[in-house]
């Protein structure tokens, strides 16, 4: 079946039409027709706020998406008030809702073809959640308000379930979950990471971090550093998408170490998958070897250094280079 294209001389095209064919300014819902509203990354407007019990929002703009009807682009040029919030309840706390309607008298009935902003009273309870529009109303929220009981302090804003829209291929900004129906090659950010799904799962491309270091806390007979050399430490960091911790400093034996002695148990954020044994660098001399052994018990984050009698004593060692996945 042929349809009008736009932007063609003697084309008219009806509403519905337009509505859809501007489907194709913002990103797409996974649907054939779909598209996602929401208001624009960064942008100030349509913020909502409180001045005493008045509820306002100021200017902005949004698009607005009806399943079957397309993309209602709507601008509101100057602030404006829903009203003023309800009162509370004697003992039990609110959530309401102020959201951006859109009024479309083909599809509701009302007589009427504008963009307003509109508040709705939640249902006080133990366990309080924000209302949803009924019927046929066309919006998107903007903003919630929590209202304590009666005496338990002032009603606050929360923007949490604004929703934020970009053109296709845009990146999402601050979507802490998977977007449903994603494209292969769609990406967006978590607030701390980049996420591309690559078709069947999700990649993560972490920024490059500044990972301080942490002090190992040595058992009984071991103190750091030795002389010059570095502080026992520790630190965990992503690499590659995987967890691992590194190693560096000296530990200096108060008494030679001439049996498998604990010098330290690592935290259990730092603990390896499996038990780990590293070759070390230590004391060396003409007659004593240049490393020895130490183990990491992966349950118990135990961490052993095995020495053996004259004339292999250990008197100090590093843990420079040491690493292992988590």
């Amino acid at each position: 079946m042929p349809t009008d294209p736009t932007w063609q001389n003697t084309v008219q095209l009806d509403g519905p039409e337009m509505r859809r064919v501007d489907s194709m300014l913002v990103m797409g819902d996974g649907t054939a027709l779909g598209a996602r509203g929401g208001v624009r990354p960064g942008d100030p407007g349509l913020t909502v706020t409180l001045s005493g019990s008045t509820i306002n929002v100021s200017a902005g703009v949004a698009a607005v998406y009806r399943s079957g009807q397309g993309v209602y682009r709507a601008a509101l040029s100057t602030g404006t008030s829903p009203g003023t919030v309800n009162a509370a309840h004697a003992t039990l706390a609110r959530v309401d809702l102020v959201y951006l309607r859109i009024w479309d008298t083909d599809i509701d009935a009302s007589g009427l073809r504008q963009a307003d902003v509109a508040y709705l009273a939640g249902t006080a309870s133990s366990t309080p959640v924000a209302p949803t529009p009924a019927g046929t109303i066309i919006y998107i929220p903007l903003a919630t308000i929590s209202v304590p009981a009666s005496g338990g302090g002032s009603p606050s804003v929360s923007t949490a379930v604004r929703p934020v829209t970009v053109a296709p291929g845009g990146i999402l900004p601050a979507q802490t979950t998977t977007p449903s129906s994603p494209y292969t090659g769609q990406a967006w950010h978590d607030g701390t990471d980049l996420k591309v799904w690559n078709g069947s799962s999700v990649d993560t491309y972490a920024k490059v971090r500044t990972v301080g270091w942490t002090n190992l806390t040595l058992a009984s007979g071991f103190t750091s550093p030795l002389g010059a050399l570095g502080v026992a430490q520790y630190r965990v960091l992503t690499v590659d998408g995987t967890l691992r911790a590194e190693l560096r400093g000296s530990v200096s034996c108060t008494a030679d170490v001439t049996a498998a002695t604990t010098f330290t148990t690592m935290p259990a954020g730092a603990r390896p998958a499996v038990n780990r044994s590293f070759p070390v660098a230590r004391n060396y001399s003409s007659t004593t070897g240049g490393t020895v052994r130490i183990e990491i018990g992966a349950s118990t984050g135990v961490s052993v250094i095995y020495g053996s009698a004259s004339p292999a004593q250990t008197v100090w060692f590093t843990l420079d280079g040491c690493s292992y996945d988590l």
